[in-house]
């Protein structure tokens, strides 16, 4: 287990979870918003893309709420690429992103989203000692951006044509949560 708030246990990613991620990864309503419609995942997919990593640094979870899987959380220290490409270039803080879904839409607008990324940014300030935590949600994702403002993000840089998304280019915004 990576950490528990509450009813909330975020923890490291299994073989066994691979059919969940096959499951939630095939679903239109989640891909609209995390790897697109157009790139429904299969086994082989969910294998290379969360398994087969050639680099390390990532740590997959799952995220189970009240015992249920219902999620998939990504956590990693920025490398020297990311941080110029985010524009950290002049700082040596230690600066961590995530990436994550709600794979079981039952559980989204109920606030834990906002659970997990509160949860998620105390675990990397506290136990990671990290700066900084950071995430690039599509300029267009308002849900998402207003759970990371409710959570003290601030938008703090404008990516245009920042992320290939159902075959198009999309804007981002760069969020930053600092300690």
């Amino acid at each position: 287990m990576i950490f528990q708030n509450d009813k909330l246990v975020v923890r490291k990613l299994k073989e066994t979870d691979k059919i969940l991620l096959v499951t939630w990864l095939s679903n239109p309503a989640i891909l609209e918003y995390y790897e697109g419609r157009d790139k429904p995942h299969d086994m082989e997919m969910v294998t290379e893309h969360f398994y087969n990593r050639t680099d390390d640094s990532v740590t997959g979870c799952i995220m189970e709420y009240d015992s249920n899987p219902i999620g998939y959380i990504q956590f990693y220290q920025l490398d020297d690429a990311e941080k110029e490409e985010y524009g950290y270039t002049d700082l040596t803080e230690k600066i961590y992103g995530t990436d994550q879904f709600i794979g079981e839409v039952d559980y989204w607008n109920q606030g834990v989203g906002t659970l997990l990324v509160r949860s998620m940014v105390d675990f990397l300030i506290n136990e990671k000692g990290a700066n900084r935590v950071v995430m690039d949600p599509q300029a267009w994702n308002e849900r998402a951006i207003f759970c990371y403002e409710k959570c003290n993000f601030r938008k703090v840089k404008f990516l245009p044509e920042h992320e290939l998304h159902e075959g198009e280019m999309r804007d981002c915004w760069l969020v930053e949560f600092r300690k």
